[in-house]
């Protein structure tokens, strides 16, 4: 990785981090914590009032992405989701609430701080079906073929190295899975210097792909499927979207593996070297 990446990943990693540091302070307050984004764009005001007064008012506060991916795509019970970039855990926890029981919903981010706000927020909702994880979207710690429906909410343009990501997301999901992300993508027509001159980087905006690159990075990992669907501008030529996209099925040649759900690790499946387990109770 080069010297910039480097320094940009660790960019974004302190404004999150400033970020749940900030909500966490604001939630000893008399009053509850103040949402961070205050914006038609971004933030809370992208969920459903009934969904923001379910959840605890931090994880509300916490939320900082330009939509709400569990509102457009299907969960069913029993399945296992994955959230890349989980934050205070608003999508995580709303995710849970949809599997059930006997489903399971893994949220991964990177932030010592929004892992512990993460973790502060489902202890307060209750959900027993979470699991939080320490990791980085381009090296995803979980086993292959283990998870039925990725999502992420305004986290996949802030990657340094989104083939990476891709590829990871299709590595993890079995076959016939499902990503439903929101994110932000930029017009074919501008170029990266023009993303830039729209937004820095920390705000979803300069590290954008366009529709174009996203659909070919996607279907470079292997997806099918693809829908990438602009919901409202963020800036001019820069949208807020919801891009869909499936794993195909497998084939006789390639049989579906048996889930690893009750190997051996807290993750419900055998441990990877770069695992860490937020919660080690």
């Amino acid at each position: 990785m080069s010297e910039q990446s480097i320094e940009l990943r660790e960019t974004v990693r302190r404004r999150y981090a400033a970020a749940a540091v900030e909500v966490t302070e604001r939630g000893t307050a008399c009053c509850g914590p103040e949402p961070i984004e205050v914006d038609e764009n971004f933030g809370s005001t992208l969920y459903a009032v009934d969904e923001r007064g379910a959840l605890p008012a931090e994880a509300v506060a916490a939320s900082l992405g330009c939509g709400n991916p569990t509102a457009v795509t299907e969960l069913r019970e029993g399945e296992r989701v994955l959230d890349l970039g989980s934050g205070g855990g608003i999508d995580v926890l709303l995710s849970a609430r949809r599997v059930g029981a006997t489903g399971k919903v893994y949220g991964l981010d990177m932030t010592e701080e929004m892992l512990a706000l993460a973790l502060a927020n489902t202890a307060k909702a209750g959900a027993t079906n979470v699991e939080f994880l320490k990791g980085e979207i381009e090296a995803i710690p979980l086993p292959a073929r283990t998870i039925d429906v990725v999502i992420s909410n305004c986290v996949i343009n802030l990657s340094v190295d989104k083939p990476a990501v891709f590829a990871e997301v299709f590595r993890v999901l079995k076959p016939g899975g499902r990503i439903g992300v929101s994110d932000v993508v930029a017009d074919d027509t501008l170029t990266t210097r023009q993303r830039a001159e729209r937004g820095d980087y920390v705000g979803c905006i300069a590290g954008a792909l366009s529709f174009a690159e996203y659909r070919t990075g996607l279907e470079a990992a292997g997806f099918t499927d693809i829908e990438i669907t602009p919901t409202h501008l963020v800036a001019d030529g820069m949208h807020s979207a919801i891009v869909r996209a499936g794993k195909p099925p497998a084939t006789e040649d390639q049989p579906a593996e048996t889930e690893a759900a009750d190997a051996c690790c807290g993750v419900n499946a055998c441990c990877t070297s770069g695992e860490t387990v937020a919660d080690s109770a």
